[in-house]
């Protein structure tokens, strides 16, 4: 027998045992489990938005500065630039170190017309506003590339 058909097998057989113990998960706590959490701040790439605080800041911490970047502008204002495309989050601390704000950061492009072309291990990335055309990417878009383009040269030797 194939090994890899064993291999599905036993994976169907303790599926089948799961599903029929008590503590069987139902569809709504599957997805409840494995929900990510909606961003609170949406931040455009390569653009910026203000967040106004309600007292202020004596701290700031963007959890990945290659995602988004904080500009202090006075106590009780931030800018926030879109640097590349993800989630990350946002820590606001006052002078007592008492949290404001705790928030997730989502970054995306603005209306997503972006066509990404695999050949192989080359990626091409178009922005098709209103005309496709090679895309501007950020550092971590390069790297994510340059990662994947090694992944897949490294398992076609």
């Amino acid at each position: 027998m194939n090994k890899g058909y064993r291999s599905f097998l036993s994976a169907m057989a303790v599926a089948g045992a799961l599903l029929q113990s008590p503590a069987a998960f139902s569809a709504e706590d599957f997805a409840a489990m494995n929900a990510v959490p909606e961003p609170g701040i949406r931040v455009v790439l390569n653009q910026a938005r203000i967040v106004k605080l309600s007292q202020p800041a004596a701290t700031v911490i963007i959890g990945n500065p290659e995602i988004a970047d904080a500009t202090v502008r006075d106590s009780r204002t931030l800018v926030l630039t879109g640097r590349g495309f993800g989630q990350t989050n946002l820590v606001i601390l006052d002078a007592g170190g008492n949290p404001i704000l705790d928030e997730r950061i989502a970054v995306s492009r603005e209306n997503g017309a972006a066509l990404r072309i695999y050949r192989q291990a080359n990626i091409e990335t178009l922005s098709c506003e209103p005309y496709c055309e090679k895309a501007y990417l950020s550092e971590a878009e390069i790297q994510s590339i340059r990662a994947i383009a090694e992944a897949n040269n490294a398992g076609n030797n």
